[in-house]
């Protein structure tokens, strides 16, 4: 017995009809919304689940960009401070670096006419263009800088973000 071919699409035509008409546990409903929802959020549930077997927490990395917990927590770095840190350290090979923290460390390189090596870690704290914004900290091979040393790089870090800022408004 050969079927038409103009007769195939209507009997698969009729079979789909067929099948998604059918209660329970037919093709219509295995393919429904409240069906895929309850599946998405069983597989949640896993990693979640999995998440505290290996960790302990269930807490993950894309819970800080969320801002699900408090929606008032925000990380901010002020743009001059930061921009200024990179300028006048730019003779120190920058090894690391997290705008968004406000961290960058360096390795070990030397001032232009200066002899003695540094390395530089530098954190931004805060949004405003302040010294209680910027903490610095200079160690030599010897041991950690002198505390003249760290202020005058602290000092030239804030001036070098003022005239960035002064420079800005200038715009």
């Amino acid at each position: 017995m050969s079927i038409n071919r103009a007769a195939k699409p209507v009997i698969a035509l009729a079979l789909v009809t067929a099948l998604s008409a059918c209660g329970g546990g037919g093709l219509g409903n295995m393919f429904s919304e409240e069906n895929s929802r309850s599946a998405e959020e069983i597989s949640r549930q896993d990693i979640v689940e999995e998440r505290v077997r290996t960790t302990g927490s269930e807490d993950s990395i894309w819970d800080l960009f969320g801002g699900r917990d408090e929606p008032d927590t925000t990380i901010a770095v002020n743009r001059y401070i930061w921009t200024a840190a990179l300028d006048v350290l730019d003779f120190l090979p920058v090894e690391t670096v997290d705008p968004f923290s406000g961290v960058f460390t360096t390795g070990f390189g030397a001032p232009p006419g200066g002899g003695r090596p540094y390395r530089a870690t530098v954190h931004v704290t805060d949004v405003a263009l302040d010294a209680r914004s910027l903490n610095v900290a200079l160690v030599t091979r010897n041991g950690p800088a002198s505390d003249e040393t760290v202020r005058a790089v602290e000092n030239a870090i804030l001036n070098r973000a003022r005239q960035f800022r002064i420079r800005d408004r200038n715009l």
